[in-house]
């Protein structure tokens, strides 16, 4: 009998362990300490961007990427680091404005791309595809996608969907409502 309880133990904590590793695992990047300098995570990163380059049409590394968390919904924008950059600029415009409608329309493929995987937040975000507004605005080096709603449940979606980006592009903004 004891050899069994001591059995049971021992899977107990072997499952409790797999446990814990498994949720470590799902943090976002930006609060696991010293992934900068982890030599998979900067493969990771490398790669995202490869990928972000052939899907988004521009270089990652002369643009930057801010996603902001609004009560109704937030905003994508994108800007060439650089303001003589216009082509960079320019790029930024097409892409944005290609997914506005894009997005509008329920297709997230080019997210899915970019990230080998789908983002948080976008199985709901299609399925309330009409209750969602997609906005392209021009931004003085780049532009911006304004996502709002109305639905509480697809306020939600968005946010997930922006912390997602934000976790993955490593941006620094902020994970709350603005």
């Amino acid at each position: 009998m004891i050899r069994k309880q001591q059995h049971f133990l021992i899977w107990l904590v072997a499952m409790a362990l797999m446990a814990a590793v498994q949720v470590w695992a799902q943090k976002p990047e930006e609060s696991k300490p010293g992934m900068e300098n982890n030599p998979m995570h900067q493969k990771h990163m490398e790669e995202m961007n490869k990928r972000g380059n052939h899907a988004m049409g521009f270089d990652q590394t002369k643009t930057t990427h801010h996603f902001t968390l609004l009560s109704d919904g937030g905003a994508i924008q994108v800007e060439a680091k650089d303001p003589k950059d216009t082509a960079s600029r320019d790029q930024v415009r097409l892409h944005l404005s290609q997914i506005a409608k894009m997005f509008a329309a329920g297709d997230f493929s080019i997210p899915l791309a970019v990230h080998a995987q789908a983002p948080s937040g976008v199985e709901t975000m299609k399925r309330l595809k009409a209750e969602i507004n997609y906005k392209y605005e021009e931004a003085k080096n780049g532009g911006r996608v304004r996502i709002s709603t109305a639905n509480q449940e697809a306020v939600a979606a968005v946010h997930e969907f922006l912390k997602f980006q934000i976790t993955e592009h490593q941006t620094g903004d902020s994970l709350k409502v603005q």
